[in-house]
């Protein structure tokens, strides 16, 4: 999506604020003992409560409101009766579309007591997010996004998946442009004002690739590797990023 006017800013700012209140109204409620279905069903409830409709039912007729993933699953979990104990780390990514517009967002973090590895990986991926968003200016390289990730997962020792990673969103949740987030620069497409992406590194512990489980949605890391994502949707401008999503 290209928005340009104030009436589609607005639209991705409503859709932004159903799915960031799914996300924490999930967070508040995950605990240990509980089903992943059951944390689902919290963030279906909220997002019915704004008007929304999940984004991967929507599109890609998904098994669940929300994807999420336990441990080695870097993302599209499917909810179901994986029962939650105290130390996993989660990835909750919710994405819905409010009348029209789609924003789309996701955080790993760890359910009651953190390894200072998984803590670590968590803060990494966020700090890599926020630090690209600092970068973004409409005339810009694409590449200013991957290099500024790049930087930080050099500097703290971890892979990037290369086959997961950011997009185009707005008005499906998927669009252009498409790329991985990590330096490439050989990149030629540039940032323009008014483009709506999703800003989403996964960092890992030596991984670069992720593979597909069995159920055909769930993709995984080998056990006993962490693999931890953080994201955003940003609108372009020719200043700072507007993160529909915060």
């Amino acid at each position: 999506m290209n928005a340009r006017t104030q009436s589609q800013i607005d639209g991705l700012k409503h859709a932004g604020i159903a799915v960031r209140a799914a996300f924490d109204a999930m967070v508040e409620a995950c605990q240990a003992g509980m089903t992943t279905r059951e944390l689902d069903d919290v963030g279906a409830k909220v997002l019915k409560q704004y008007g929304a409709k999940s984004a991967p039912q929507l599109y890609y007729d998904f098994p669940g409101a929300t994807c999420i993933s336990i441990n080695e699953q870097a993302a599209h979990g499917i909810p179901g009766d994986a029962c939650i104990a105290n130390g996993d780390m989660i990835n909750i990514d919710v994405s819905a579309n409010r009348n029209g517009f789609v924003a789309d967002m996701g955080q790993s973090f760890v359910v009651g007591d953190a390894h200072p590895e998984q803590a670590r990986i968590c803060q990494a991926v966020r700090e890599a997010v926020d630090s690209a968003i600092t970068k973004v200016r409409s005339g810009r390289s694409l590449n200013v996004i991957g290099r500024a990730v790049q930087a930080v997962a050099d500097r703290e020792g971890y892979t990037i998946v290369q086959n997961l990673g950011s997009h185009g969103v707005g008005a499906s949740i998927h669009e252009e442009p498409s790329y991985i987030p990590f330096d490439n620069p050989k990149e030629t497409r540039k940032l323009t004002r008014g483009m709506v992406l999703t800003i989403e590194p996964f960092f890992s512990t030596g991984v670069s690739w992720v593979h597909e489980e069995d159920d055909g949605w769930t993709l995984s890391v080998p056990p006993g590797e962490l693999v931890a994502q953080f994201e955003h949707t940003i609108v372009v401008t020719d200043r700072e990023a507007l993160v529909v999503t915060a």
